[in-house]
């Protein structure tokens, strides 16, 4: 009987530590998820595309659209679930189907998802379901079923797109209203692995208290397409001015490669510009497509770029510029050229300036739902790629 009497209380004292040791382990895990959940961005060679995945039963490929209203992919003829099931399309009538711009005259919720870079719209079904983003699984996650057609142009194997922007169903959105992260996203782009982040802290717990403090922010512009837009007072290149009427809104954009602007303030641009640069010995040459000005260059990319003259795009205040220098501003199409990485948007543009996704590389971007902010500093030789390795270490 003593013996037995002994085992029993072994027994228990194993389970008691058992069940701490769960409980500890569960909180812990919380503390993590809640912390943060990080998306590793590729950027894809042959299209500039910025690519991720979320597992949705398995990893899918989706191109990051900054802007975009919500996320969408294209489920196949059989709209199988995570769990293997059916996914039902929710109706009309639906809490969930409010959130979205949808076909008021149908039964279901029908949406419009579309594709950022070709700017084709379909109709498509609002569907939920479980899916993992980042370590993280989040249940009644909200997602567009759109016709396979609307993957045209998009990065191979991608099979739809991650919306970010402000509207209630993009990804900063849905993770804020299901794990209680802040109703802000952090966006850290490179020309090889970046990432795009949402913290349930301070941004600190991941890019450090000096990255942090060397933040610059500008309001963001509210606009009926919920797009990231800023105020830009004026253009300067080498501090001097550079004559356009202003001020000027931009709106930031991953699935433009690289900045357009409007055709008469391109023009002017690119005269300042190659008048700085020639001043610094630096010689037009035929420009290679799709670039509109180049620059001969054959000496090593380091050195090729020491001339290359300093954009500042003059926000708020005198006191509030986002600096452009060469990393950001010229592209080595070969040994011997560099062009200009702007492009003539057009004479009808529907944004004066679109800051394209090579101009937001190696930057670090704060976009704050709450305040209407955008956080900004560059990253330097460092560059986002340095800040990826180390958050998936």
């Amino acid at each position: 009987m003593a013996s037995s009497s002994k085992s029993v209380v072994v027994v228990l004292l194993l389970l008691n530590f058992c069940v701490y040791f769960l409980s500890f382990f569960q909180v812990q895990s919380f503390h993590l998820q809640s912390n943060a959940i990080v998306l590793p961005v590729m950027k894809d060679s042959s299209t500039s595309q910025y690519v991720t995945q979320i597992q949705h039963g398995s990893p899918i490929k989706f191109v990051v659209d900054l802007g975009g209203p919500l996320i969408w992919l294209d489920c196949g003829s059989g709209h199988v679930s995570s769990s293997g099931g059916r996914l039902i399309r929710l109706p009309s009538q639906s809490i969930q189907c409010s959130k979205a711009v949808h076909d008021r005259g149908s039964k279901t919720c029908d949406v419009f998802p579309e594709n950022g870079v070709t700017g084709v719209a379909a109709r498509g079904d609002l569907v939920e379901d479980t899916v993992a983003v980042g370590s993280v699984d989040v249940d009644r996650f909200l997602f567009a079923c759109a016709p396979s057609f609307l993957l045209q142009g998009l990065a191979s194997g991608a099979k739809g797109m991650l919306g970010l922007g402000r509207t209630r169903l993009s990804l900063p959105s849905q993770l804020a209203a299901s794990v209680g992260h802040q109703r802000k996203i952090f966006v850290c782009l490179s020309p090889t692995n970046g990432i795009v982040s949402t913290h349930g802290t301070h941004q600190s717990s991941i890019f450090g208290p000096e990255i942090s403090k060397s933040l610059i922010y500008t309001p963001l512009v509210d606009n009926k397409n919920n797009d990231y837009m800023i105020n830009i007072k004026s253009i300067k290149i080498n501090s001097n001015p550079v004559s356009v009427n202003a001020p000027l809104t931009a709106k930031l954009s991953t699935v433009d490669p690289y900045t357009t602007m409007e055709s008469s303030i391109y023009a002017t641009f690119v005269k300042a510009f190659t008048k700085a640069a020639e001043s610094r010995n630096m010689v037009r040459v035929t420009p290679v497509a799709p670039f509109g000005v180049c620059f001969g260059s054959d000496q090593s990319a380091d050195e090729s770029v020491s001339g290359v003259p300093v954009i500042d795009l003059v926000l708020q205040s005198e006191m509030v510029k986002w600096r452009i220098t060469a990393r950001n501003s010229v592209v080595r199409v070969n040994e011997e050229v560099v062009c200009l990485g702007f492009m003539d948007g057009g004479s009808d543009p529907v944004d004066p300036i679109v800051i394209g996704g090579f101009q937001l590389e190696d930057n670090l971007l704060e976009f704050d739902f709450g305040t209407s902010m955008l956080g900004f500093t560059s990253l330097g030789e460092s560059g986002c790629s340095n800040v990826a390795v180390k958050e998936s270490m």
